[in-house]
């Protein structure tokens, strides 16, 4: 039976990428050593980091003046790093979520933290950036609740922002739609998403944003240390780099991020279409235009509750892998990453289905 990977994270990765990286780790470009036991410094490794920095900066038409780091410690650390590189006196930040608030909470440990607005089901819309804040941050997409900032409500944060410089969390739907890098000073995510496993983490970053603060920064927390390094300043997570590479290389072979974009246009609406007519089942983010194409959150209707666990048990055993709702929502979510192709998405709905006429 084939199974269908809808897990949150770490999740799906295409299965090329996969294969290939299963070959490395056995014996890494003819070296006859694993990738798992290859020296960071070792000539046939640079090549790598700089590839994937150049496929990265290409993918994002990422502009001149830009460096792409490849760090550990993931999202939750630049929690921290963020803000001791760039919060002299105030900053703000978008509540939307969970991992917002994470970010919030690391901020003000440096200075004031002015959160604009919050919601968890919905993307704020009525809110004002205070011009003399040192950065204003935003999550794009919430992976718990299933809401994510559209096109049209990142440009009114571009709009409001004015001058204030603009970071943002992309963990989860990187690389999943175009994006104009030149409006943001720092772009940050886990990888363990839409690019690699877990273990490495993304900054995009504007190399004129830093030097605002006058604190001592320690070493490793210091992003200029990490652009000097060229990512290497001690042993880099070589094998999540290495699968990042792969998977850069599968998305531009296939049609880069404008291709991929609308796959995942299709893939949201089917289930959405399919959630939206339901008799069973509801979206758990009704304002259409605040929906996460990557996180498809949903919940079964009044008085259907009691069938919670006889679904996930019927969708298990149908091949649906990952669909449990996060403990503080409930329910089902469908995560459905670049990777995840339409039939994935379909096998699900066919479910769905079938599940509705048995009830």
């Amino acid at each position: 039976m084939k199974k269908y990977n809808f897990n949150a994270g770490p999740s799906i990765l295409p299965d090329e990428v996969i294969k290939k990286t299963a070959e490395a780790v056995l014996d890494f470009e003819g070296q006859g050593l694993s990738v798992l036991e290859i020296s960071h410094r070792a000539k046939y490794f640079q090549p790598v980091v700089d590839e994937a920095e150049a496929l990265f900066k290409e993918l994002l038409g990422v502009p001149e003046g830009y460096r792409v780091l490849f760090l550990g410690g993931g999202a939750s650390l630049q929690f921290c790093m963020v803000p001791y590189n760039m919060l002299a006196t105030k900053a703000a930040y978008l509540n939307t979520g969970v991992w917002s608030k994470k970010a919030i909470k690391e901020a003000k440990g440096f200075g004031e933290v002015i959160e604009v607005a919050a919601s968890t089901n919905s993307i704020p819309n009525e809110y004002d950036i205070p011009q003399d804040a040192d950065y204003f941050h935003i999550t794009t997409n919430n992976t718990i609740f299933g809401t994510e900032i559209s096109d049209a409500k990142l440009a009114e944060i571009y709009a409001k922002k004015g001058e204030v410089p603009l970071i943002a969390d992309m963990s989860s739907d990187i690389l999943s739609r175009p994006v104009d890098v030149s409006q943001y000073d720092i772009i940050y995510g886990g990888a363990q998403k839409n690019l690699a496993p877990a273990g490495v983490t993304f900054v995009i970053i504007k190399e004129s944003c830093l030097g605002r603060v006058s604190r001592y920064i320690p070493t490793m927390l210091n992003y200029q240390t990490h652009i000097d390094g060229g990512s290497m300043f001690n042993t880099p997570p070589v094998l999540p780099i290495y699968t990042a590479l792969l998977t850069l290389r599968w998305l531009k072979a296939n049609g880069g991020v404008k291709w991929i974009e609308a796959r995942n246009k299709a893939k949201a609406e089917l289930l959405y279409d399919c959630l939206d007519h339901s008799k069973l089942f509801t979206p758990t983010i009704m304002a259409k235009e605040d929906r996460s194409r990557m996180n498809i959150c949903f919940v079964l209707k009044p008085g259907y509750e009691d069938l919670q666990d006889d679904f996930f048990k019927f969708a298990t055993e149908r091949g649906m892998v990952g669909i449990k709702g996060h403990r503080l929502v409930g329910g089902f979510r469908a995560s459905c990453y670049n990777a995840m192709d339409v039939e994935g998405v379909q096998a699900l709905v066919n479910c769905i289905k079938e599940y509705e006429k048995l009830h």
